[in-house]
Parts: C-alpha cells; sequence; structure tokens
C-alpha cells in the first residue's frame, strides 16, 4: 500500500471514527432515557468506534514515520489526547455507577468526538 493510499485511507477512517463515536455517544445518552436501549450491543459498538480511533492513530503515525510527513505538531497533539481520553473514559466506569455508564460514555464519547473535529479543522 503506497503512501498516497494511506493518506486516503486516513482521511476516510477520520470520517468513519467520527460517525462512530457520535453515534455511540448519542446511544448511550439515549439508553440513559430510555431503558430498551440499554443493550450488549451498544458497548460492543463503542468498543468498535473505539477500536476504528486506535486504526486511525496507527495510521498517522505510521505516515508520519514512514512517508515523512509534515503535520502540524497541534495534529499529533490532539490525536494523541483523544486517544488518552478513551483511556480515562475506560478508567473512570469503575468509579461511577453501573446505571451512569450510559452518562459517562455518551457526555464523554461527546467530548472524543469534539477533539476528533477539532483534530480535523487543525490537520
Amino acid at each position: 500500500m503506497g503512501m498516497e493510499s494511506l493518506v486516503d485511507a486516513h482521511a476516510t477512517l477520520a470520517w468513519a471514527v467520527l460517525a462512530g463515536n457520535g453515534a455511540a455517544a448519542v446511544w448511550a445518552l439515549a439508553a440513559h432515557r430510555l431503558p430498551v436501549l440499554r443493550a450488549r450491543a451498544l458497548w460492543w459498538f463503542v468498543l468498535v468506534a473505539q477500536l476504528l480511533l486506535v486504526a486511525e492513530i496507527v495510521v498517522g503515525v505510521v505516515l508520519m514515520a514512514g512517508g515523512g510527513r509534515d503535520v502540524p505538531g497541534i495534529h499529533t497533539f490532539y490525536g494523541f489526547v483523544t486517544l488518552a481520553a478513551i483511556g480515562i473514559l475506560f478508567s473512570y466506569r469503575t468509579q461511577v455507577g453501573r446505571r451512569r455508564h450510559y452518562l459517562l460514555y455518551g457526555w464523554g464519547g461527546l467530548f472524543i468526538v469534539g477533539l476528533i473535529v477539532r483534530t480535523m479543522i487543525i490537520g
């Protein structure tokens, strides 16, 4: 896979990461209010959305390391802050009660979406 293909993959994956994390956040917030939306599938969806983000960061690192791409440092910073936000959400799940997991992942997911948008704008 050539560097231009990776650049295209990085751009396309960014939109998938944005949509996936946004949808997961909205689903989690809705599930807090509507018990019918509380399903194991939500957590699998959150996992897939967050793994897509990890894949996006790996592709970005490969582009920087292998292609000598000149990327604004703030773009890289926001990418890694977004990755750290996933870790923080995961670590806080034991701090909140089970009923508040939906709020944690809903609002935390929207925060992640904001970071993703910011990263896309400055990159």
